[in-house]
Order: C-alpha cells, then sequence, then structure tokens
C-alpha cells in the first residue's frame, strides 16, 4: 500500500509541476515570433502602431518567460528528487539533448532577450531587431531538444542496455535528435502555442477594441492574430493526422485507450465520439461510433485494422510478464478529446470573429467581445488536455517497453510528499495570482508610451539638477 501511494503522489507532484509549468511555454513559443514580427515591421516600415504593439506584447512575453523559468527550474529538481531511478536509466541518454538544450538553446535565449530589452535606442536597429529573432530561434531550439528527451521515453531508439548496470546507453545521437515522432511532437507542440499565442493576442486586442481605445494598433493586432490562429490551426489539422497514425504504430496501446477501444477492430473501425467505457469489465457501458472514421484516422486507411486493448493486454503480459499494461481509459479517452474541442473552439470563434469585423465593422454586442476575450483559455485547456493525455496513456510505461513507473520512483517517504505536496501547491498558486496579475495589468494598460519603460527594463535616470 505505502508503494502504491508513493508511486501515485509521486506521480501527482510531478504532474501538476509539469503542468504548471507548461502554462507558460505556449504563450513564449507563440508571442515570441509575433513581437519579433511587430519588431521587424517598424524597422522597415517605420510605423509607430508596430513599435507600440512591440513594447506592449514585449512586456508580456518578458513576465511569462521569466515565470516559466521559475518552474522549470523546480520542475528539473523533480527528478533527481522523485525520481532517481529513472534519472539513473536514462541519464547517459538524456543527457545531451538536455546539455544541448541548457548550454546552447537557453543560453541563446537568455543572452539575446537580454540585449533585445536593454539593448532599445542603443544598439543598431538591424541589430536590435536580430536579438529578438535570436531569442525566438533559442526558444524554439529549447524547446525541440524537450521534446526530443519526451519523444524518447515514447518511442526509445539510438540506445543499447549496459549488461552492467542495466541502464540505457546512447549510440546513435542523431536517431535520438532526429526519430519522426520527435519532429512530428515538436511541430504539433509548437503549433499549440502559435495558437495559444494568437488567442492571447486575439483577446488583448479583443478587450481595447470593445472600448474603442487604441483602434488603430489593436485592429491590426486583432487581423494579424485571426490569421496566424487560423493558419496554426490548419496545420494543426495535418501535422496531428500524420502524429496520429505515428502513435498508433509505436504506442497501440495508447490509441486502444484514447479511442476506448477494446476489441481489435477493423477494416472500416468505427471511431466513437462519446463512450462510456468500464475499466474493470474491459468495455463499453454504452458508445457511439462514427463508421470507418477510427481507421482512417488511424491508419490513413478505410481497410485499415486498429488493435484493441483486450488483445494488446495479453500480448504484454507473455512479454514483459503479469501486471496491468492499459491505462486509465477514461482519462485517455475524454482527455484526447477534449485536446481537439478546446483548440477547434478557439479556431471557430476566430473564424465568426473574422466575419463579424470585416471591412473595417466593430459590433457592438457586450456577448460578442465578451466571448472574444475569455476564447483565450480554450487554447491552453487545449494543450493542457493534451500533455494529459500523452502522458497518461503511456502509463504504466515511464520509457516505452522499458522502464515502468513504479519501477522509477525513488526511495522518499509517504510523509515528506504528503508535506511538499500542499507546500507546492500554495506556491505555484501564488506564481499564479503574481503572473495573472501582472499580465493583466500590462494588458489593460495598453500600449506604453516611448517614455515608459517595458516590464524587465530598468526606468531611465532622472536628469541631474543644476543647482
Amino acid at each position: 500500500m505505502d508503494d502504491s501511494l508513493l508511486v501515485d503522489l509521486s506521480r501527482l507532484q510531478f504532474a501538476m509541476t509539469t503542468l504548471y509549468h507548461f502554462l507558460f511555454v505556449p504563450l513564449t513559443l507563440g508571442l515570441a515570433p509575433f513581437v519579433a514580427l511587430m519588431e521587424t515591421l517598424h524597422w522597415r516600415t517605420g510605423q509607430a502602431k508596430y513599435r507600440k504593439l512591440a513594447r506592449l506584447f514585449g512586456s508580456l512575453l518578458v513576465i511569462n518567460f521569466a515565470m516559466g523559468i521559475v518552474t522549470g527550474i523546480v520542475q528539473e529538481f523533480q527528478f533527481g528528487m522523485n525520481w532517481s531511478v529513472f534519472s539513473r536509466f536514462v541519464g547517459d541518454v538524456f543527457g545531451a539533448p538536455l546539455a544541448m538544450e541548457g548550454l546552447m538553446a537557453f543560453f541563446l535565449e537568455s543572452t539575446f532577450l537580454g540585449l533585445w530589452l536593454f539593448g532599445r535606442d542603443r544598439l543598431p536597429r538591424g541589430v536590435h531587431v536580430a536579438c529578438i529573432w535570436l531569442f525566438v530561434a533559442g526558444t524554439w531550439a529549447s524547446a525541440y531538444f524537450i521534446i526530443v528527451a519526451n519523444s524518447w521515453m515514447q518511442h526509445p531508439v539510438g540506445y543499447e542496455i549496459d549488461p552492467l548496470t542495466g541502464n540505457a546507453v546512447l549510440n546513435d545521437i542523431v536517431a535520438v535528435l532526429f526519430q519522426p515522432f520527435a519532429i512530428l511532437a515538436y511541430l504539433h507542440t509548437v503549433l499549440g502555442g502559435l495558437l495559444a499565442a494568437s488567442a492571447f493576442v486575439f483577446a488583448v486586442a479583443a478587450y481595447h477594441l470593445k472600448r474603442r481605445q487604441h483602434v488603430e494598433e489593436m485592429r491590426w493586432a486583432w487581423k494579424s492574430a485571426i490569421a496566424m490562429g487560423l493558419i496554426a490551426a490548419s496545420f494543426q489539422v495535418f501535422v496531428g493526422d500524420i502524429l496520429g497514425v505515428v502513435v498508433t504504430q509505436v504506442q497501440p496501446m495508447k490509441i486502444a485507450a484514447g479511442e476506448a477501444l477494446w476489441e481489435t477492430a477493423g477494416p472500416c473501425a468505427g471511431l466513437a465520439i462519446v463512450a462510456i467505457p468500464d475499466q474493470q469489465a474491459r468495455d463499453n457501458i454504452w458508445e457511439l461510433d462514427i463508421p470507418c472514421l477510427l481507421s482512417l484516422v488511424a491508419t490513413n486507411s478505410l481497410d485499415g485494422i486498429v488493435q484493441g486493448a483486450n488483445p494488446l493486454e495479453e500480448q504484454y503480459e507473455e512479454t514483459y510478464g503479469p501486471g496491468e499494461y492499459t491505462p486509465n481509459v477514461w482519462i485517455a479517452f475524454y482527455a484526447f478529446r477534449l485536446m481537439m474541442g478546446f483548440g477547434l473552439l478557439a479556431s471557430a470563434w476566430m473564424v465568426v470573429a473574422w466575419w463579424r469585423t470585416r471591412k473595417g465593422r466593430l459590433p457592438e454586442g457586450r456577448w460578442f467581445w465578451g466571448i472574444s476575450i475569455w476564447v483565450v483559455i480554450g487554447p491552453w485547456l487545449g494543450n493542457m488536455f493534451g500533455w494529459i493525455f500523452t502522458e497518461n496513456a503511456r502509463q504504466p510505461w515511464v520509457v516505452y517497453n522499458l522502464l515502468k513507473t513504479e519501477d522509477a520512483v525513488s526511495n522518499i517517504s509517504v510523509s515528506f510528499l504528503l508535506i511538499s505536496l500542499p507546500v507546492f501547491f500554495l506556491l505555484y498558486g501564488a506564481f499564479a495570482v503574481v503572473e495573472f496579475i501582472l499580465l493583466r495589468r500590462y494588458a489593460i494598460a495598453g500600449p506604453p508610451e516611448d517614455h515608459v519603460p517595458m516590464a524587465g527594463q530598468p526606468a531611465d535616470p532622472l536628469p541631474k539638477q543644476v543647482v
């Protein structure tokens, strides 16, 4: 009982830490190129509206980035504190991508963010604009190396098992860095960040347009947010479809759980839109299917066969020994649908918003602007449920088919976790309040005047008085 509780509490603490940290990641990934684009347009055109938008959303970017660093550091400590067995097992493999993330990508983004912040009106304009684009490159590279590490947990490649230690040893860094799973998962993550950031810019613009303030700047932000969001959503459908086929091939149990599919189905397997899974009976009490759609989504063919959880369970027990190899189907099934639903909700509303505001119109309806502001929550929830599906549906493995979660946990006391869990919760709750207050304050204030420093910038020194 203590061992089971230890695993559950360790998983809960790491899930809370990771999901909280990921609140900040999508906004940084998507907002950074938006700010860089504003800086570039101001450099090339000289129009003041682009400079004002760069300063406004640059302030919001800096606040978000700083909070992401704090929470990310706490997350890394948990690898050694809660998951020391896992850390030893993957250390040789993870060392390369995580070193690249820390020494190259994070150094790049931090350095050039500082140069962009403090170099305004001090560096040559072209150099200053290059700094923000190098920050974007560092941010996206940092995300790639993190996704590479996570993708290795999902689909281990480029390794061998050391016969003396039993740990994984890297033998093909190219396979680890460029496996299709990692590339597709990275594109999926970046596109999710672009959609979240577009909804954020969209919501800030909606707030000001509702009040008919900063209309010139916010009308342009509104249009560009809709364009970025719809483009990202369109590519996300394409990338998600390809990733789904790859996951079906390398993690068939994840797809079976995500679709509440207990028995192997196909050709022309139906996709359950709604289902009531019964984990104990290993069947669905009720489901509503769309014929043939699962075969098409999972295999890109109407004739495709999709393996069910029951035969896969028997296969895994025969291969790996007795145990439970089926993840929580309730969580997997509905997390997968909520991920898609919240993302589609934001995209659909952007289409409505584009139609209502075409040809320079600004609707008067309170409900229209209210929904346009609160729709910002949609992509964030979609990203959160996406990661819940990705990690929960991999269970019971922490490294797929190599290391079980129950075998990866540190030998720490349950009492320590029971004490640290509420501490983490309260600490992160405080961070969330601070983040929300700061973002809200700067967003409501609107584009700062040139004499007002951005978030993260020191105020200009007062001129010395002549006595």
